[in-house]
């Protein structure tokens, strides 16, 4: 086993894509307590990040990749890491950390320039495995805890998501006290296959008011999509489309009971804080559940048991709009508040 005292952890995409990388802090923080993990990432996953109380710093991918090269590699020299592991490989990045010499740095073997760049290839096939994202994440840190299987179950102990700010006595009015609090999230900023609103407004009617406080979240320009189909129809839900930064969101949903979405940031973010994450998902590799479901200790998902690639080249998918806004009702009706 590879001892270390520094590492950066170089995941630069999606606010989903870096709370499914976070457990491999945790992970490393519990093989060495005195390990420093810095989290290389875009600006605005920053929040996300920085939730977790297993990373140290945070480093800004925005702001170095505006900057000419030698300011680059002066900037990871700096940080005087011992290694990187490229979660989410970016070949400007593999190149930055070899010319900073930076000792040990880690990479899959499917990329060409990690032959280039990296004196730690990993063999990890996202391609072809039938893992999840989170299992895939954690073989790349295999040579610094001495095991590099982990099963879903054990992930939740790992994220970290502890630092959560309060929230903000207007918004945590809005909580009811004898209600289920359901954070509905119809849109995903186009990064995955969406349910549909009709089945998001079919939802919300059918789902007892007495029992039920409904809060709709998204961005403001999502907030003018679903408008006409569900803000318009449903006064007398919560609108909060345009009106929470990130770091709000998370405070939210900590607030709340329960959240059902696409497989969107805000369905991993609710998994993470250990709370009901119902996620809805195409029957189609690679955005299937298998590869992207949350992971918490009360997360789970809706999939029709079939493969399909019929809507593969399509931004739709009729096999996840057909899943019944019945069934994701009555599995609502078995949780506690």
């Amino acid at each position: 086993m590879t001892s270390i005292n520094k590492i950066i952890l170089s995941r630069t995409d999606s606010i989903g894509d870096v709370i499914l990388t976070l457990p491999m802090a945790g992970v490393l923080k519990e093989a060495n307590t005195d390990i420093e993990i810095v989290f290389l990432g875009k600006k605005y996953t920053w929040d996300i990040v920085n939730t977790s109380v297993h990373i140290d710093s945070f480093l800004d991918w925005d702001e170095i990749r505006e900057l000419d090269e030698p300011e680059q590699i002066k900037i990871l020299k700096a940080i005087n890491a011992d290694a990187i592991v490229h979660v989410f490989p970016v070949k400007e990045i593999a190149h930055l950390a070899k010319k900073a010499s930076i000792p040990l740095r880690i990479g899959t073997t499917g990329r060409l320039y990690h032959v280039l760049t990296c004196n730690k290839p990993i063999p990890v096939s996202r391609k072809k495995s039938n893992l999840h994202e989170a299992q895939l994440n954690l073989k790349l840190i295999g040579p610094f805890i001495g095991r590099k299987d982990f099963t879903l179950n054990e992930l939740p102990d790992y994220y970290g998501f502890r630092k959560i700010e309060p929230l903000e006595e207007k918004l945590k009015n809005l909580i009811s006290k004898e209600k289920f609090n359901l954070v509905l999230h119809p849109k995903s900023k186009g990064s995955a296959r969406e349910w549909g609103l009709h089945n998001f407004a079919k939802l919300i009617e059918i789902l007892p008011p007495e029992k039920y406080e409904i809060f709709v979240t998204g961005t403001k320009e999502e907030g003018q999509l679903i408008e006409n189909e569900i803000l318009d129809k449903f006064p007398k839900i919560n609108d909060l489309t345009g009106k929470l930064s990130l770091k709000e969101l998370i405070s939210f949903i900590n607030e709340a009971d329960g959240l059902v979405a696409a497989s969107t940031g805000p369905l991993h973010i609710a998994a993470a804080l250990g709370k009901y994450a119902l996620g809805i998902y195409p029957p189609i590799k690679p955005m299937h559940p298998g590869r992207w479901a949350p992971v918490g200790t009360k997360a789970d998902y809706f999939v029709l048991d079939k493969s399909c690639s019929k809507c593969r080249e399509l931004d739709s998918c009729e096999c996840m709009e057909s899943i019944k806004p019945e069934d994701v009702k009555n599995k609502l009706l078995t949780l506690k508040k």
